[in-house]
């Protein structure tokens, strides 16, 4: 009986170290994806509210040398009907500087880039630490043009995120 609870316990070690090897070698030689989403910023405050619009835009992510700032890796996506978009990365790009950026808008009525929102920087390396083979950017996007701002609707939805809405400007305070 003790032989056969030794011989169960060994087979079970050999699977566990098996299958552990088998998923690190997967993480290893897998595809780096990155994530994000696209939204079209219906307030025109740049940040996301909950009236903010998912958009199908065109991406661009751009892996550039950091000494010469040679490109190194390139490729084009196309964000969903949700805003999202994934970008799978070939090799490893540990000594590069890699960027998603937005590239175009096929909404005309929100196409103007926000400065602060038209690219995000990503790692892309397996050598840092995190195992899982996701890279999230921050969330890009693009103003409404102004004429076509819900100033009433945008006012009631930044009250209620805590910000101030001076009556005369218009302009969005942060409450001290």
């Amino acid at each position: 009986m003790e032989k056969t609870s030794i011989l169960a316990l060994v087979i079970s070690l050999v699977i566990c170290l098996i299958s552990s090897l088998l998923g690190f070698s997967h993480a290893k030689h897998g595809l780096l994806v990155v994530i994000g989403k696209v939204y079209c910023d219906t307030c025109r405050v740049e940040f996301e509210t909950k009236l903010s619009q998912p958009i199908n835009a065109k991406v661009h992510l751009e892996c550039k040398n950091r000494t010469d700032e040679r490109i190194v890796y390139s490729k084009d996506a196309v964000s969903d009907k949700l805003g999202m978009y994934s970008i799978p990365v070939e090799d490893d790009h540990e000594d590069e500087l890699c960027e998603v950026r937005l590239i175009e808008s096929p909404r005309n009525n929100c196409n103007e880039m926000m400065e602060s929102w038209r690219k995000a920087r990503v790692g892309q390396t397996r050598r840092d630490g995190v195992t899982d083979l996701t890279r999230q950017t921050n969330n890009l996007g693009f103003k409404i043009k102004p004429e076509d701002v819900d100033t009433k609707a945008c006012v009631k939805v930044l009250e209620e995120m805590g910000f101030v809405i001076d009556g005369k400007t218009r302009m969005v305070e942060i409450p001290s």
